[in-house]
């Protein structure tokens, strides 16, 4: 089921050159350990001026959009949830400009599945999405990443926590040395 929406997602984005790289539990699934995922999330290297084109995928995939009002709801959240009915898999596209997400996107491996070459988030950028969103459940994603992972670039993890902290204003670099004092 997943593998075949991931391959969907994969072709639809980069058949609109749309640079996207996979996040959250399906890329805990790759660099972490099997774990219980309801859905798909993807940041997208590409703002709401590409809402068009993934309103266009979603269409062609017969997938269903979520907020009645796609355009006002992207514009709030920066985020365009939808569903696969036939499955029931929930599907949330996170537009992004920013240089961190380019940046993180570039260096996403690409790992086949069917017909795609879909692009997964490497570790240390899954480390710095989960330290940010902070919930318990992404903690021990980042957690588990880190101890599974036999090389992870620790400077580049820092470097980009530090960034966000000092924008955002919370203790990520703490809670990236809680984590790994609890390995």
């Amino acid at each position: 089921m997943f593998q075949q929406l991931l391959e969907k997602i994969a072709l639809g984005l980069e058949g609109r050159s749309i640079p996207y790289m996979v996040i959250g539990g399906q890329a805990v699934l790759l660099h972490g350990e099997p774990r219980l995922t309801k859905d798909i999330d993807l940041t997208l290297g590409a703002g709401p001026e590409r809402l068009t084109e993934v309103l266009d995928l979603i269409a062609e995939q017969e997938w269903r959009v979520l907020p009645e009002s796609p355009i006002g709801f992207v514009d709030q959240t920066m985020v365009l949830p939808c569903l696969d009915e036939e499955t029931g898999i929930r599907i949330d596209f996170i537009f992004s400009n920013s240089e961190y997400e380019h940046q993180a996107i570039r260096k996403a491996p690409r790992i086949p599945i069917g017909k795609a070459q879909v692009c997964f988030a490497a570790p240390e950028d899954l480390i710095v999405h989960k330290i940010i969103a902070g919930r318990p459940r992404d903690l021990e994603d980042a957690r588990i990443v880190l101890a599974k992972q036999k090389e992870v670039d620790l400077e580049y993890v820092c470097h980009w926590l530090k960034q966000f902290e000092e924008s955002l204003g919370e203790p990520f670099l703490q809670s990236l040395e809680e984590i790994r004092r609890a390995r």
